[in-house]
């Protein structure tokens, strides 16, 4: 690293690390060593069906504490499967050397941290009857917000990714470029979209990881192979797509992975006339559903959450929201109830009439 390169990080870091600590009423990296000063078997893990962000949050939190808790055994640990075409991808070329999930070998460790979810949410990890020792997240609490020894909870933040850079800086913790790589990349597909709009904190990673990363790997996470199935989705997306003034809406029927419908929420963002997108889609006896906006004054977290009232679990960020609701039979009959439900939903909370509804690629029909 060149003189002038180590300058601006210890400049960029220098500012994320002050950021960091200015968080009014938030722990910060020095009170987690002391939560976890006397564990000798920690357990890092993260939401079923973790993204980019939740996979490289975790990591990077496993080198942290072995980097300053030399006393303690660190392991990372999935429920269920990686899947998808960015998500696999991304697995490929980071080295994770995951231990195997089991509910019955939780009581076994002294400590547990779970990061990018909390213990209500819908994916959580955590079966009942099993505590975390410390959250940390960026999405909003359901309700009371998790009782641990350590919670960080940052809504202001755009990625889980960018609050574990902090601590890096808090600790004086060198991040190898490897890791910064990883790290990088999932920040950048966590903003991913018209509706990502990072905080000052994200954007002080972005700038330090950025001069310290491995470019090599970072190409080769940012430029991967995607399946046939990655292409059905966009094309029945695209094909399905309605919209009803500021609003897009589709559906894309059985998906391969849970970043789909995400993906094409926020690509259908980008159409010049909308505020707000939604797809819905199958997934794993569910309805699946990812929401975007860029309306300044509403929040997609508030409205993922009206959407699925009674029916189902969702939530998020003021940009970027999802949820699902559980089916019963998965017949075509159930599936178009509820989605029409949904869109019903939205469009009476935004005021819009459903008949206005127009095709966004005129004459052309989606793969069934």
């Amino acid at each position: 690293m060149t003189s002038f390169v180590e300058s601006c990080v210890q400049t960029a870091a220098g500012k994320a690390a002050v950021a960091s600590r200015s968080s009014r009423g938030k722990p910060h990296a020095k009170r987690l060593m002391q939560v976890l000063a006397d564990k000798k078997n920690i357990l890092v893990t993260t939401h079923q069906h973790p993204d980019p962000d939740a996979l490289g949050s975790s990591l990077a939190l496993c080198e942290l504490l072995r980097a300053n808790l030399t006393d303690a055994k660190v392991s990372m640990s999935i429920k269920g499967s990686i899947g998808g075409g960015i998500n696999d991808a991304f697995s490929k070329n980071t080295k994770f050397n995951l231990v195997p999930w089991s509910d019955s070998a939780l009581k076994r460790y002294d400590a547990i941290i779970l990061l990018d979810v909390q213990p209500a949410f819908g994916y959580s990890p955590l079966p009942e009857g099993i505590t975390a020792t410390a959250v940390i997240d960026h999405h909003r609490s359901r309700g009371r917000r998790p009782q641990c020894p350590f919670c960080d909870i940052r809504t202001d933040v755009g990625a889980t990714c960018s609050i574990v850079f902090s601590y890096f800086m808090e600790l004086e913790t060198t991040i190898p470029p490897d890791l910064a790589a990883t790290l990088l990349y999932a920040i950048e597909t966590d903003l991913a979209g018209a509706a990502g709009i990072p905080g000052s904190l994200d954007n002080m990673a972005l700038s330090s990881l950025t001069l310290i990363a491995d470019t090599q790997k970072l190409y080769q996470m940012r430029y991967v192979d995607l399946p046939q199935s990655y292409y059905l989705a966009y094309f029945a997306g695209i094909g399905n797509a309605m919209y009803w003034d500021n609003v897009v809406i589709s559906h894309i029927e059985e998906i391969a992975s849970l970043e789909q419908p995400a993906v094409i929420a926020d690509f259908l963002m980008r159409f010049d006339k909308v505020q707000w997108s939604l797809v819905t889609a199958i997934y794993d006896g569910k309805l699946v559903f990812s929401l975007r906006t860029s309306d300044p004054k509403r929040s997609a977290g508030e409205f993922a959450r009206r959407l699925i009232k009674t029916i189902g679990e969702g939530g998020g960020h003021r940009t970027k929201a999802g949820g699902f609701v559980p089916l019963e039979n998965g017949s075509p009959t159930e599936i178009e109830r509820i989605r029409m439900t949904l869109r019903r939903r939205l469009l009476r909370a935004l005021k819009i009439r459903m008949s206005r509804g127009q095709k966004l690629v005129p004459g052309r029909d989606a793969a069934r």
